[in-house]
């Protein structure tokens, strides 16, 4: 047996020297998701990091609007794909695998979400749109979307 590979080549603090809201953030995803992400280890190295990081993802990820949570994995683990970022596919494949209900579509999503269980909206609308913008965005940027974006009470976006 091997041992383990560090996960960072900066330090790593300990939860229990970690000041409490990081603390207690990174404690709520363990409980939700059952394991800790590394990047959450290592982004704790620099508090004002890791909460910036943390509020554009709840911004990103966790207020309301037109997709669901389980959609928002969805894209992330296709994007993530398309990036080949491992970490990322497998990371957030767990978080969409409990936000779906459903043991297989995140592997599904990674290997080729053209072919996986989704609904038609799903698969040609944000999904083409998302890996399009994600594998060239510049020669997608000025391309008119494909679907109708609607905006809930005119609010200019969620």
């Amino acid at each position: 047996m091997t041992d383990a590979l560090p996960i960072s080549r900066f330090p790593v603090p300990n939860l229990a020297d970690m000041p409490e809201d990081i603390r207690n953030r990174i404690l709520a995803s363990q409980e939700k998701s059952g394991f800790i992400p590394n990047v959450f280890l290592v982004l704790a190295h620099r508090p004002e990091e890791f909460r910036a990081f943390f509020a554009y993802h709840d911004a990103l990820m966790e207020k309301p609007g037109n997709l669901t949570k389980a959609e928002r994995e969805m894209i992330v683990v296709a994007t993530s794909t398309a990036n080949q970022c491992q970490y990322c596919v497998i990371a957030h494949g767990a978080i969409l695998r409990i936000r779906a209900k459903n043991p297989l579509i995140a592997d599904q999503v990674a290997i080729n979400y053209r072919k996986a269980d989704l609904t038609e909206r799903q698969r040609l609308r944000f999904f083409d749109h998302c890996a399009r913008s994600t594998l060239s965005p510049d020669g997608y940027a000025n391309e008119p979307l494909r679907y109708e974006h609607r905006v809930p009470n005119g609010s200019g976006g969620s």
